[in-house]
């Protein structure tokens, strides 16, 4: 049987994490299911994969892409691909184990209750709560955050949370297909939409760790992105452009 929560975990050469997240996910308290969106990983990440739908049955689905389309296109892809099969929660979380995933049954029970209808896993609601990050990308990325909310008016500690679960209604109601990002940007444009949007946002601390296998993301293209787009955001609300 279906699940009402659909986890999307977008995936560029996570072969070593892959199986062991959708393990994980697949014996959570709250049942979820597994959508993979895989950027045509030369390691092999779908193929593991496939090996998981054959233990799972229906509860993992796979998309694969032609190459590296970015972080935002696939989680359009997924929003899209989440609606399409009447998902009630649709939550998102990084393959590497960053990410807690015994954590997505407090954040899908934050929006299941109604308390919120974006619930996001916060690193800076309580403090900062990251586990071996170096000290340069620990204050890059906390004043990445300083400087988004200071410029949008968001009043979410965490903007570039990439952990998250939003009620459907949500997906439906602010036109993912107009979200443009395509980095960390990404979150910060969707946080920001949802907001203005007038739906109840919650941050819900969680412990984030730097990642166990592979090689981080991040890049300066990504940076520059995340820069300039809050002011965009910023000037097409204003203008009721958004």
């Amino acid at each position: 049987m279906m699940s009402d929560a659909l986890v999307i975990v977008p995936t560029y050469n996570e072969a070593h994490n892959i199986g062991r997240i959708i393990d994980r996910l697949m014996n959570l308290k709250t049942q979820v299911d597994v959508l993979v969106i895989d950027d045509g990983s030369p390691d092999g990440t779908a193929d593991k994969v496939k090996e998981c739908q054959q233990k799972y049955d229906d509860r993992v689905a796979l998309i694969e892409r032609s190459g590296k389309l970015g972080l935002g296109t696939a989680y359009v892809r997924g929003f899209e691909y989440a609606l399409e099969k009447e998902y009630q929660y649709v939550c998102e979380m990084d393959a590497d184990f960053s990410h807690d995933p015994d954590d997505i049954v407090r954040l899908v029970g934050e929006v299941a209750s109604g308390d919120a209808d974006l619930a996001i896993g916060s690193r800076y609601s309580n403090g900062i709560s990251i586990i071996n990050w170096p000290l340069s990308r620990l204050i890059l990325s906390y004043c990445a955050n300083i400087y988004a909310r200071v410029v949008t008016g968001l009043p979410v500690a965490d903007t570039t949370a990439g952990f998250k679960c939003i009620h459907s209604k949500v997906l439906k109601n602010i036109s993912i297909q107009r979200i443009k990002s395509n980095g960390y940007a990404f979150q910060i444009e969707l946080h920001f939409r949802a907001w203005k949007a007038g739906f109840k946002i919650k941050e819900v601390s969680i412990v984030f760790r730097e990642r166990e296998e592979g090689v981080s993301k991040m890049s300066k293209a990504i940076v520059r992105e995340a820069i300039w787009r809050v002011w965009s955001l910023k000037f097409r609300s204003l203008f009721g452009t958004l």
